[in-house]
């Protein structure tokens, strides 16, 4: 399914492939011979445009999305596993973004990196050329330094410095309840998200996609 949102519409080349339940939302642009499967969710949303390169692969029931001041990249030749999700980062050529894995707002990973099953990436993370996230663990930092599963407590705390909440919904949490917080959030987050009332579905333009 494709849908127009905000007035910005997908792009397929031709020789990409994208399976009818797939859902492409706004202004996402698929490369040459990329291939995204069943149930997977590309969308982005408020300016921001979310590209797919050359070759890319990503798989079922994956989530990516793009927003606001955080659009999403994929290199060529990416590969993004099953119930995936990634939002507002930058992936590099030839990454292995396993089945369950998580890339946050912010996150830069360079080339042929791998972020393993239930591994995560967090906001404003930067990873070289060649890092490897096991499973379940967590990358944070810039350079992005990696924490086994039992040291999350320890990233916890590194993101109460940098603020979650501050960095991905400039929202400022100093002097406020947990209570405040969340009651400002959603009052932004509906806000944004309520713009979709208007989305379309749309036919893909000509020969944007193939049957081939």
């Amino acid at each position: 399914m494709l849908v127009e949102h905000g007035g910005r519409r997908p792009r397929i080349d031709p020789t990409a492939w994208v399976a009818p339940t797939a859902v492409l939302s706004g202004a996402v642009s698929v490369g040459p011979g990329a291939v995204i499967l069943h149930g997977a969710v590309l969308t982005a949303e408020s300016g921001a445009d979310l590209i797919v390169g050359r070759e890319c692969v990503v798989m079922e029931q994956a989530v990516l999305r793009a927003a606001g001041r955080f659009p999403l990249q994929l290199g060529e030749q990416v590969l993004v596993g099953p119930h995936a999700y990634l939002t507002g980062c930058t992936v590099g050529a030839r990454c292995f973004i396993a089945t369950g894995a998580m890339v946050f707002n912010g996150a830069r990973l360079g080339e042929a990196c791998v972020v393993a099953l239930d591994g995560k990436v967090h906001v404003d993370t930067e990873l070289p050329d060649g890092a490897r996230v096991p499973i379940g663990f967590i990358a944070f930092g810039r350079p992005g330094r990696i924490y086994p599963p039992d040291q999350a407590p320890v990233v916890h705390a590194e993101l109460d410095r940098l603020s979650f909440v501050r960095y991905v919904f400039g929202i400022e949490p100093e002097g406020k309840r947990r209570a405040q917080i969340m009651d400002e959030l959603l009052r932004k987050y509906t806000r944004a998200l309520a713009a979709h009332r208007n989305d379309q579905v749309v036919e893909p333009e000509g020969s944007e996609q193939s049957d081939g």
